[in-house]
């Protein structure tokens, strides 16, 4: 396996879009696409903190490894699980204790912040500051966020198997469209994901 197909993998198990990838590394999304089409080779320093950010090795990056798992075939893939709280700066606090490690970024200002961990990605949203965020009028505090590469494709596939209410095709900003999807319990479940927009196109600035 070559080492842009690690990447695009790990990547893919950790729930990152290119754009998340690149914003995490400091560089344009244009470098993550050529990392994994194997037109360049990421720099040491990107290596090292991919590393960290994905909880692997270096080698496990450079090298072939068979421990990282090959990808099922399927469109929707895991993301970020959102904990909504109300006091934004404890919670940080708090979590950072729990976890025995420091945020792992911190995005918007006061909006939100990430724990990078198991491969995994705990988000907490500042219920106070969640403009272009709408969760309705329920008190849950948990979202469940997915991504995929054609939101689209994913938006008219559900609709069509009508398991669910939704919402329209939002635009939080020019990188980020998201639908949600109610279950029976009217837990939300946000996706997100590739998106171009069409004239028409029903979506909240």
């Amino acid at each position: 396996m070559s080492i842009g197909n690690r990447i695009f993998q790990l990547r893919i198990n950790n729930g990152l879009t290119q754009e998340q990838l690149a914003e995490t590394l400091k560089v344009s999304r244009q470098s993550v696409s050529k990392w994994e089409m194997e037109q360049s080779i990421p720099e040491t320093d990107k290596v090292i903190t991919m590393s960290k950010l994905f909880s692997v090795s270096t080698d496990d990056i450079l090298l072939d490894s068979d421990e990282i798992k090959k990808l099922k075939p399927q469109q929707l893939h895991l993301g970020s699980i959102y904990l909504i709280v109300r006091d934004f700066e404890r919670a940080i606090t708090f979590y950072e204790k729990l976890l025995s490690m420091p945020v792992s970024t911190r995005n918007c200002g006061d909006k939100f912040a990430e724990f990078f961990f198991d491969n995994k990605c705990v988000a907490l949203m500042n219920e106070a500051n969640l403009i272009g965020h709408h969760y309705g009028e329920s008190d849950y505090k948990f979202v469940l966020n997915f991504w995929v590469e054609d939101l689209r494709k994913e938006y008219n596939r559900l609709k069509n198997l009508n398991i669910g209410k939704m919402t329209e095709i939002n635009k939080v900003h020019e990188k980020y469209y998201y639908f949600h999807i109610l279950d029976k319990d009217n837990n939300v479940i946000e996706i997100t994901g590739g998106y171009n927009e069409l004239k028409g196109d029903n979506k909240n600035e």
